[in-house]
């Protein structure tokens, strides 16, 4: 090494100062965003190389050192002061920083190596009898502890040496044969990586290395690109070999040939040098170098992103003419030409919103900047939205456009009030009405009155609906309700400005107005209406209108109202309307039947005309209905079933059940009618009135069985009478009787097991020991049951109704020798076991 090569470092871009390129300077995929943005790098640069041509340059974070020719100027850029070096009158064909930016070495052709200090002048010379670019050997110089320079030769023998990176304590070079790399540490090289294709001038078609890490080495060469890991070899397996080893972990094929390398995270940046073939002559020409971002996988890689760019004079550019240099720090590549330099960065959250607005996806472009609004320097998210707005108003989208004022106006009273006029002047102020502010930020009142005159003269359906979904407070209601005043003088009949002139009476609090409206249109909000401002007073000689528009939830609302209107108004009210007097004195009848007692007679006449169904359970369930009104109106109209109702209720079965046989001529009822009322002389005078009628005979047959003995049924059948169905009537006359002879027999043996085991139970509880101690006392003389000298004997007589009397205390056993009673039991007439009873409760 002629001149230790350093490691290059980047150097931040505020440290320059930049062009951006024009779009036609790369190209890029019209639907796909690109990864990465250029800008022409100039500090004074343009000029310089308009005379001069680039032909080394690195960077570092303090500063950012070009060489040009073929004055061999060393111009260096600190952070903010620009110097300007001659260093020699040949090129200079290689420069590099050390990792502090404060010492630079040089190598030319003339075969000098310079490394000195750019703060300091402390420097190094060595001249060489050959030019750096062909040099066949490669040489380390240390200090020693002497501050002496030291040389040490790390490899020759292999042809020339073209490119040399060193990273911590590796150093990679490349020769003809292939790719080397010594372990400084260990002072030993621990790898060749053999170069692929031979057929390739190495001179015009140089390697290209970079360490994407203190361990990983990516070599590009010709269109091969191999990724080499640099790993730790196992202690028993060293023997004589390195301590390290190299493994390629990909390896894979490009299209066009390597000019230079750089990683980005897990990516590799690749700058491509590219010939494309002549439309006139066959010979092949350079065209404009590729930078692409590629995936690395193991035996291939995926295309990330391609451009091509335009720099100065591509057409005379050799693959040996450029160059790719990076910093690490701020994802930052230099592409390196004669004539030109470019710097490619990662795009961020601002060039993605350029982009998204260049493709006029404003909608993309708008949420990325409302997600990311603290990181994006050069856009604002209001102007964003406007420019979003604008373009849908250009197309055309005025719906979408007035939906996106809610968001990107926001609480700007003056931008909605702007839009509100543009809108307006384009004649679409209908689409922007439904989305104006209504809460507590407001529009002064002359907006929303403008919107409401401009629905009122071409839509009056929309007009309704604002004066529906608007607060009444955002305009002035008078003003208003003047203007559509002023339109039903010219259709008074128009129900949708009848119903909104109502609302906005409502609004003004003038419900009386709004209530006669909404009778008038019969509209299904008057109920609210009338519920919602307490309007009950208001209704009193409104309550027929009420009943007519919707009878239902008319009486409903009077019912549940007693309070505000009373029974007897409503039905002074409805006196003239029969028909809904009946339907409200219903529905108070259903609620509760003593209300509208007083009532209760004039409901007859009312159910007899308008609702005969329920009028025997009206009957049925009055107790303050007039007996003999209700029979005389049932009998004026033939009500058969009321008026049999009303003669048992009465009393008059008999003339009930004889209706019931003669009027309805059924059996079936006239049988259910003697069950009911369970009277013998009903049911002989019905056996008496079905005797000369086979039909009813066979009908009392049927059902007579469980009331009444049928043999007196059969009996009083004349001899000779055809019944039909007898035979069937008699089988079902027995199977009853069977039954009831089974239900009794079944009933008895039930009784009698459960008779036997009371007794068992009984029985057992008799047998139980009875605790006598104490406590106990004579139930004759009341003195303990027990003598208080236990020695002594003693007679203690113990009933099984618990009941205990000293032997001497119980009277004499009477007639039966040996059976005694207890005396307690007996007076109170008490069979045995009572007590057990008492002493439990």
């Amino acid at each position: 090494m002629c001149g230790q090569e350093y490691q290059s470092i980047s150097i931040l871009n505020e440290y320059f100062i930049i062009f951006k390129l024009s779009e036609d300077e790369y190209e890029e995929d019209s639907e796909e965003e690109p990864k990465l943005k250029y800008e022409r790098l100039s500090n004074g640069m343009t000029e310089i190389l308009q005379n001069d041509a680039a032909s080394c340059m690195t960077v570092h974070d303090k500063v950012e050192v070009m060489i040009h020719h073929p004055q061999g100027h060393f111009r260096v850029r600190f952070t903010h002061l620009t110097q300007t070096f001659h260093i020699s009158s040949v090129k200079i064909n290689q420069i590099s920083l050390d990792e502090s930016g404060e010492h630079v070495g040089i190598c030319s052709e003339d075969g000098k190596v310079q490394v000195f200090g750019l703060y300091t002048r402390e420097g190094f010379h060595e001249n060489f009898d050959c030019p750096i670019k062909v040099s066949f050997s490669l040489l380390l110089y240390e200090r020693n502890w002497l501050n002496r320079w030291k040389t040490s030769v790390l490899h020759e023998g292999e042809g020339t040496i073209t490119n040399i990176k060193w990273r911590a304590n590796l150093i990679a070079w490349a020769n003809n044969v292939g790719v080397k790399i010594y372990d400084i540490s260990t002072k030993q090289r621990i790898t060749n990586v053999l170069r692929d294709n031979v057929s390739l001038r190495p001179d015009m078609y140089p390697c290209s290395l970079c360490w994407k890490d203190n361990t990983t080495l990516i070599v590009g060469w010709g269109s091969s690109i191999k990724i080499c890991a640099v790993k730790e070899r196992n202690p028993t397996e060293m023997r004589d070999l390195p301590s390290r080893y190299v493994e390629i972990v990909s390896a894979f094929e490009t299209e066009f040939f390597i000019c230079g390398l750089a990683p980005l995270a897990d990516q590799l940046v690749t700058l491509f040098f590219v010939k494309e073939n002549s439309d006139q002559m066959d010979e092949e020409l350079c065209a404009r170098p590729r930078l692409d971002i590629i995936q690395p996988l193991p035996e291939s890689c995926e295309e990330i992103s391609s451009d091509a760019l335009t720099v100065r004079n591509f057409q005379d550019n050799e693959c040996r003419d450029y160059r790719l240099e990076h910093s690490e720090g701020e994802s930052l590549f230099y592409i390196i030409s004669p004539k030109d330099i470019v710097v490619a960065k990662e795009r961020d959250q601002d060039d993605h919103i350029d982009w998204l607005v260049q493709k006029k996806k404003y909608e993309e472009a708008l949420m990325a900047a409302e997600i990311s609004f603290k990181n994006i320097k050069r856009h604002d998210v209001q102007k964003i939205g406007m420019d979003y707005i604008n373009h849908l108003v250009d197309t055309g989208d005025y719906d979408s456009a007035a939906r996106k004022c809610q968001k990107v106006l926001g609480k700007n009273m003056e931008l909605w009030e702007n839009e509100v006029y543009r809108f307006k002047t384009i004649g679409q102020l209908k689409a922007i009405s439904q989305y104006l502010p209504r809460g507590d930020l407001r529009l002064r009142p002359a907006i929303y009155e403008m919107i409401l005159h401009e629905f009122l003269k071409t839509d009056y359906e929309g007009f309704a609906t604002l004066i529906r979904e608007w607060p009444g407070d955002l305009y002035n209601n008078m003003a208003i309700v003047q203007a559509v005043t002023d339109h039903l003088k010219r259709d008074p009949t128009n129900s949708t400005l009848l119903t909104t002139l109502a609302e906005l009476y409502t609004y003004d609090q003038r419900y009386d107005r709004a209530l006669e409206i909404y009778l008038r249109l019969r509209h299904k909000d008057v109920y609210q209406l009338i519920h919602k401002h307490d309007l009950f007073s208001s209704i009193e000689d409104k309550i027929v209108l009420l009943m007519d528009f919707d009878k239902e939830k008319a009486v409903d609302m009077l019912l549940d109202n007693e309070d505000k209107i009373s029974i007897d108004k409503v039905v002074e009210e409805l006196a003239d309307r029969p028909g809904l007097l009946h339907v409200y004195l219903h529905k108070l009848f259903k609620r509760d039947h003593h209300k509208g007692q007083k009532y209760h007679e004039r409901q007859i006449g009312l159910y007899a005309e308008y609702d005969r169904p329920n009028l025997l359970p009206f009957l049925r369930d009055s107790t303050h209905c007039p007996l003999e009104k209700a029979l005389e109106i049932c009998q004026q109209r033939n009500f058969v079933e009321e008026t049999v109702f009303l003669l048992s209720r009465m009393g008059n079965c008999r003339r009930a059940l004889q209706m019931i046989m003669e009027e309805l001529a059924d059996v079936d009822k006239a049988i259910e009618f003697a069950k009911d009322q369970d009277d013998a002389e009903l049911w002989d005078d019905l056996i008496s009135y079905s005797i000369d009628k086979p039909p009813f005979i066979t009908g009392l047959l049927n059902n007579i069985g469980t009331h009444v003995d049928p043999i007196l049924l059969i009996r009083r059948i004349k001899e000779g009478m055809e019944i039909p169905n007898l035979r069937d009537s008699l089988v079902k006359i027995l199977h009853d009787y069977n039954l009831q002879i089974l239900l009794r027999e079944g009933c008895k043996k039930i009784l009698v097991a459960d008779s036997l085991s009371l007794l068992q139970k009984m029985h057992r509880t008799q047998m139980r020991g009875v605790r006598v101690d104490e406590e106990n006392i004579c139930e004759s003389c009341h003195t303990s049951i027990l003598p208080s000298d236990m020695a002594k004997t003693f007679n203690v007589v113990v009933f099984h109704c618990r009941h205990m009397f000293h032997k001497e205390c119980l009277p004499s056993s009477g007639t039966i020798p040996g059976l005694q009673f207890c005396n307690i039991c007996s007076a109170k007439r008490r069979g045995p076991g009572s007590g057990i009873l008492e002493m439990k409760k």
